[in-house]
């Protein structure tokens, strides 16, 4: 499931390429027909995400609300850049404020792969997946196309969401009411406050409470893992144990986290690389993380087996030395 620094990144795609242009709306499968006809035609007038959840605004005063899930994923085909972050940013990224360089999984630059004046698509999901270029614009639709969005020089299909709405602006905000803070939508004191009001009043165990929405948003089963690592915590002790200046370094270190997601487009949880492992670690998941799919294999700090776990029907990863 694509967790929240994806979903921002999605949203940095349309702010980039759909925000301030009238949008053709259309729904090739057909199911989302009555929705799309509410939109279409109307101007993009804003992309935010909010954990995992993405809202797009148009001129009439509605929006289009859309959770991937664990299956859904956006297509982006056109005149679009392969990082939107870093073209938003005039290629400078990071607290350097030095020029970077995003790698696919070959290790090298998308950015530079993409070249000019090519048409290219892109996937956007859970993990980012530049594909072949494309000779005609608009492409025909791929597959079961949930919605179309296109523009004059931009297209983007959604496909598998476990949601896909048109919204009022109170139901929006209803929705939003509803959901954790998100280090990039939320004041950070207020945000921080929220999280250790709502993780320590509770008895259920802190590696449930992260991948909570409710609680917090955006953590998934990666972030949940490699957070709890980093925090040398027992996923299994209740939240209302857990010390109050620990889940604040918690909240602290998500939100460095994210920014480090949306920034690279990479789940980077490692700490103290230096420039050949880093470069690694973008180009390679298996090399980026701490405890996340390790099951069996040493803790990269005690030696001890990395154990795995269901947790709420999702796979829990942790060392069962180093988080006791």
């Amino acid at each position: 499931m694509p967790e929240g620094h994806s979903v921002h990144r999605i949203s940095r795609q349309f702010a980039l390429h759909f925000v301030g242009k009238a949008v053709a709306v259309s729904s090739p499968q057909g199911r989302f027909a009555v929705g799309a006809s509410e939109i279409d035609g109307r101007l993009m007038t804003a992309a935010k995400a909010v954990g995992k959840q993405l809202f797009l605004e148009f001129d009439n005063g509605l929006w289009l609300r859309v959770h991937l899930g664990m299956y859904g994923a956006w297509d982006f085909a056109g005149d679009i850049t392969a990082d939107a972050t870093t073209a938003s940013a005039n290629g400078r990224m990071g607290q350097t404020n030095q020029r970077g360089t995003v790698l696919d999984s070959a290790g090298e630059d998308s950015l530079h792969s993409i070249g000019a004046p090519r048409k290219t698509r892109l996937r956007m999901a859970e993990q980012e997946k530049l594909e072949p270029d494309i000779d005609t614009f608009p492409p025909e639709p791929i597959g079961q196309v949930r919605v179309r969005l296109l523009v004059s020089d931009a297209v983007a299909d959604l496909r598998g969401p476990t949601a896909c709405e048109v919204l009022t602006p109170d139901r929006v905000a209803a929705t939003i009411a509803k959901l954790g803070p998100d280090p990039l939508v939320d004041d950070d004191r207020e945000g921080e406050e929220r999280f250790v009001m709502a993780v320590r009043k509770k008895p259920t165990p802190i590696g449930l409470l992260l991948m909570d929405q409710a609680v917090v948003s955006g953590i998934g089963n990666v972030y949940r893992a490699e957070l709890l690592f980093r925090a040398r915590l027992d996923p299994h002790r209740p939240g209302r144990l857990v010390p109050e200046e620990l889940v604040r370094e918690l909240w602290r270190d998500w939100s460095r986290l994210l920014h480090i997601g949306v920034e690279t487009g990479q789940m980077m949880t490692m700490d103290g690389l230096d420039t050949d492992g880093h470069r690694k670690a973008l180009a390679n998941r298996a090399d980026r993380h701490w405890v996340y799919h390790r099951e069996g294999l040493p803790c990269r700090i005690c030696g001890t087996n990395i154990a795995m776990e269901l947790a709420a029907g999702r796979k829990l990863y942790w060392c069962p030395k180093d988080q006791v």
